[in-house]
């Protein structure tokens, strides 16, 4: 049901089979498992490691980096602080802490306080910037890679994404899901879609996650080791025209405590998101990139419960 392509042919320079695989992948599913993908497993590990560091601070250590204190999503987010779900009352019952370009103070667009171009916010925690960070890193530079398949794919130049994706508006988010309590209202993180390009997620291994391919009953996503979940989401479904389907996802509560690393790739602040060439009329008015996002964003928090 959800397929899994091995990127490393792609990576050595075949990119014909991946790049057909990932074109029924992003227009059937959404969906897939992406393995030899190249990001050091032990990089993954160690971000874990500082997940599980962080989530365990005292709740007013957490509370001090806290996502209120930063008008670009950056920081601490409290249990029950989501309900990305508004047609069923469930609160989101998980903890996260989200992680973006990483900006100095004295950046230009962080002096002129534009819209997702703030500082991050950082627990006292030895090795967590720099671990998250490199992590950081890695997926940025995978992510823009795949950009370059999608490109063949669409029949476009393979470059033609990479400009877009200089200075993205990404999120690196740590998640934390407690084990289930037994609350017959219980949910993880309620139904929804991803709001950006692509998110690419790692998991603990822990089951939970599950996709609703269109016309479909919920399905399990398999767990395979080392390999990242990678979706497709609304901007890149609005951005080919609706050619790619962005696949409502949902995290049911776990039989124990779940631990996972979306990295969420938005494109650039000022990138004019409107059908792609050669995927014919317009079905959405062209917006700038940051303007999709906050509106996005927006909703989601207004949701809160």
């Amino acid at each position: 049901m959800i397929p899994v392509l091995d990127h490393a042919a792609a990576r050595a320079g075949d990119g014909a089979a991946f790049t057909a695989g990932l074109s029924a992948a992003c227009r059937e599913t959404g969906f897939f498992l992406l393995t030899g993908h190249g990001v050091d497993p032990a990089l993954t590990a160690a971000v874990f490691g500082q997940a599980a560091a962080l989530f365990a601070l005292p709740q007013a250590r957490k509370e001090a980096v806290g996502i209120h204190l930063s008008p670009h999503n950056r920081g601490y987010v409290a249990l029950g602080a989501e309900r990305l779900d508004d047609t069923t009352g469930q609160v989101d019952r998980k903890e996260a802490f989200n992680i973006g370009l990483d900006l100095p103070p004295d950046h230009p667009d962080v002096a002129a306080g534009k819209p997702f171009r703030g500082v991050n916010l950082w627990p006292d925690l030895p090795g967590f910037r720099d671990t998250t960070l490199s992590y950081f890193n890695a997926a940025w530079a995978l992510g823009v890679d795949l950009h370059r398949a999608i490109a063949r794919d669409l029949g476009i130049p393979e470059g033609h994404f990479a400009p877009e994706f200089t200075a993205p508006m990404a999120t690196l988010r740590l998640l934390r899901y407690p084990a289930s309590a037994g609350g017959a209202q219980e949910i993880g993180a309620g139904a929804h879609t991803d709001y950006g390009s692509l998110t690419l997620l790692a998991t603990d291994g822990t089951a939970g996650l599950q996709v609703r391919p269109r016309g479909q009953d919920w399905v399990d996503v398999p767990h395979v080791p080392g390999a990242f979940v990678v979706n497709i989401g609304d901007c890149l479904m609005r951005w080919t025209n609706d050619i790619y389907v962005s696949t409502p996802h949902r995290v049911l509560p776990p039989a124990r405590e779940r631990y996972s690393l979306a990295f969420f790739l938005d494109p650039n602040p000022e990138t004019e998101i409107a059908a792609l060439p050669g995927t014919g009329a317009p079905k959405y008015p062209a917006i700038r990139a940051a303007d999709y996002l906050a509106a996005r964003l927006a909703a989601t928090y207004d949701k809160k419960g």
